[in-house]
């Protein structure tokens, strides 16, 4: 049967969630090494880490009552991640680190990895024995990956609200369902009314 709010189930099985906090994790690691506090830099990537995490959050909390929500805040959550790879890219170039490039042997054990590995604790063991240049290109590379599960997960809720609508939809199958059904008629019958009355 049809539930006006269903569960939707926890967002930390979402796999875009837990790619988006093991960025979060290695980025709050990387601004606190590698960067000095005060400096907006330091700021904006953290709040871009944060935003592409909590974003996922926010939006599988509004999923019950709000499909629109739920896509805006997927879409908010994307949009963080790519402004946070920019700030990576730019930290590469400005300190004359190369970007790995496609075709090196780096970019290759790290997109395994990212596909093999979905907790901060693993990636965190990683940067603690790594200089701030492969930091770096190991979150552009998670970044990307974050990315793309977000563009699938946009995809399906898309696909979603268009099959089945959101909330008010809902809501409204389910009075008609209600008013269709036998039972529901039955009490509208007068017969029966009367035959009931006290």
């Amino acid at each position: 049967m049809e539930q006006l709010i269903p569960n939707h189930g926890n967002y930390k099985k979402l796999l875009s969630y837990q790619k988006t906090n093991v960025i979060f994790c290695l980025t709050y690691y990387f601004v606190e090494h590698y960067l000095q506090k005060g400096d907006r830099t330091y700021d904006q990537m953290l709040q871009a880490a944060r935003s592409g995490k909590q974003n996922i959050i926010e939006g599988s909390a509004a999923s019950s009552t709000s499909a629109k929500t739920e896509i805006k805040l997927v879409n908010v959550a994307k949009a963080s991640l790519q402004e946070l790879l920019e700030d990576y890219e730019d930290y590469l170039k400005t300190r004359g680190h190369r970007q790995w490039a496609e075709g090196l042997a780096e970019l290759e054990a790290m997109r395994k990895l990212g596909k093999e590995h979905s907790d901060a604790e693993y990636f965190m063991a990683l940067a603690e024995t790594r200089p701030p240049e492969t930091i770096a290109n190991m979150c552009i590379v998670l970044i990307k990956q974050a990315d793309y599960l977000l563009y699938r997960q946009l995809q399906r809720l898309s696909e979603d609200f268009i099959k089945e609508g959101g909330f008010t939809e809902r809501m409204y199958r389910m009075r008609k369902d209600l008013r269709d059904s036998k039972d529901f008629r039955d009490t509208k019958d007068p017969k029966v009314t009367k035959e009931y009355r006290p």
